[in-house]
């Protein structure tokens, strides 16, 4: 059996990592979880010690999902990895099912596929961005292309080089994982975690995250070209 670790890129998430490093704990194949502090202004990294993680790094500055992902992987001793957002809580337990197809070698990733938001949200156009940009790279259709909650093989990481960074994380190890003929599987499952609303606060977050998509897909549209020529 591959050693399994779960990585958790968290900020601010002193009220939620308890719960999900809890649920994490439950599932027998993990092995060990690692939890990145992404220069929380809260006491998140003494929540996760106290929950049990096994590795908790407290970064100085915020560098961004991508990163805060990068350094968890750098000590991570699984061949396995799980991408865990922070604020899943109980429902975290769901990586039970992600894990399946990768340690039965039927994929290489596995991507989350959450149920239908129940609250009003944006009006999808980064979730539309990178779905085009993801087929037109890479010719995979994602029903989930900026689902977090990925189960992957090692390898499918350390071949990805090129746009892991910020929000851009999840588009650009897709594209590179079918690019690289590593098979991606998407799974549904019941989780829920903290979701952005239409205030200020939602639009500026979405507006963030289109900007970095943009970003890693031009990035990879750029190599890609660079290749071709």
């Amino acid at each position: 059996m591959m050693q399994v670790t779960a990585i958790i890129p968290a900020f601010n998430e002193a009220d939620r990592i308890a719960e999900t490093i809890g649920a994490l704990k439950s599932i027998e194949q993990i092995g060990q979880i690692v939890v990145v502090d992404d220069a929380s202004e809260d006491n998140t990294a003494e929540c996760a010690h106290g929950a049990g993680a096994d590795i908790v790094l407290r970064l100085k500055q915020n560098g961004g999902k991508g990163n805060a992902l990068a350094q968890g992987v750098q000590v991570a001793q699984g061949e396995v990895l799980c991408f865990v957002d922070a604020d899943l809580g109980g429902s975290a337990k769901e990586f039970g099912k992600l894990m399946g197809p990768v340690l039965a070698d039927e994929a290489d990733m596995v991507v989350a596929q959450f149920p239908c938001s129940l609250r009003p949200g944006g009006v999808g156009l980064v979730k539309k961005l990178a779905s085009f940009g993801i087929n037109r790279l890479s010719g995979y259709r994602p029903a989930a292309p900026l689902s977090g909650q990925r189960v992957l093989k090692r390898a499918v990481w350390e071949q990805a080089k090129y746009g892991l960074d910020g929000f851009g994380v999840e588009v650009g190890l897709t594209v590179q994982c079918v690019q690289n003929g590593f098979r991606v599987k998407e799974v549904p499952v019941v989780m829920t975690h903290r979701e952005t609303g239409r205030d200020l606060q939602g639009f500026k977050h979405r507006g963030r995250q289109f900007i970095q998509v943009s970003r890693t897909l031009c990035r990879l549209w750029l190599r890609q070209r660079v290749k071709i020529g």
